[in-house]
């Protein structure tokens, strides 16, 4: 909600900043040239961009107007999951959470955990490189390896969308500048009428310039911003499920592999060690009934 709060400040004070200079609002309404700025805008992002660049875009637009997901709640929960999957297989072996890890909507241990399960992306993430470990043919460095591959990969996917709006934030300035180029060639063109005239058109021609600029710096990368704080978030979490995993092939018990999940995390979300004890001793005592 952040991003809407600071667009209302933003407009807000441009608007209400021109009515008490003695502006007319009126002026500004120029409808044609929203469409201009706009669809130039948009045909040069659809121009710059694909398919799969596009759904991104379009997933990413609704996540960055919502509160991230990515809060110290959920990583409270993935880590009692991550304590108690890795203290389970740890006492009865691998192969005691293979059926959890098959079918997680069934599981007893993922049902205690919604908002983990809820996560696609992060359900599929862990799964699999529960799979591997549980497979046996693979030892931690090249798990390790590619995990990195597939978080780069990730992280790369994720930053298309973010390079594609920054670009169209950038060049917005520019077609505010053809929109006022445009209103001035029609300006010159009507130098035979009265000054009032001539100067009503060339107010006009100049709230291209206005409009190209505010959107830029006033919308359009504050989104862009917006939109990579969820990717880099997003990614944050696979990386902490990266770190327990491999602790935990290394030989460090749960308590201690989970540990070293919580230090990667930002410290606006990371829980404190006191924290994550409780709650982790909670999931323990929890699992043991």
């Amino acid at each position: 909600m952040f991003i809407i709060f600071g667009y209302a400040i933003v407009l807000g004070a441009v608007l209400i900043s021109y009515i008490a200079m003695g502006g007319h609002l009126g002026a500004l309404y120029q409808p044609f040239e929203f469409v201009l700025i706009g669809g130039s805008a948009l045909g040069a992002y659809i121009a710059a961009s694909n398919g799969a660049s596009v759904r991104l875009l379009l997933h990413a637009i609704p996540r960055a107007v919502r509160r991230n997901p990515y809060g110290k709640s959920l990583y409270m929960e993935l880590m009692a999951l991550l304590y108690t999957l890795l203290n389970k297989a740890r006492r009865d072996g691998l192969m005691a959470i293979e059926s959890d890890i098959e079918d997680p909507g069934s599981s007893p241990i993922f049902s205690q955990y919604p908002r983990v399960l809820r996560d696609a992306k992060l359900m599929e993430f862990l799964t699999d490189y529960l799979r591997i470990m549980i497979s046996g043919n693979m030892n931690s460095f090249e798990i390790e390896t590619l995990m990195d591959q597939e978080i780069e990969a990730l992280h790369s996917e994720h930053h298309n969308p973010v390079n594609a709006v920054r670009a169209v934030a950038d060049a917005l300035p520019a077609f505010g500048i053809v929109a006022a180029v445009l209103g001035v060639v029609k300006a010159l063109a009507a130098v035979d009428q009265p000054p009032v005239v001539l100067a009503d058109l060339i107010s006009k021609a100049m709230v291209g310039t206005f409009l190209g600029i505010l959107l830029s710096y006033g919308f359009v990368a504050p989104f862009a911003s917006a939109v990579e704080r969820q990717s880099v978030a997003s990614i944050k979490v696979l990386e902490c499920i990266k770190v327990t995993l491999l602790a935990s092939m290394n030989g460090y018990p749960p308590p201690l592999a989970i540990e070293f999940g919580r230090k990667v995390l930002f410290s606006s979300v990371r829980p404190s060690f006191t924290e994550l004890e409780s709650h982790v001793r909670q999931a323990k005592s929890q699992a043991a009934r």
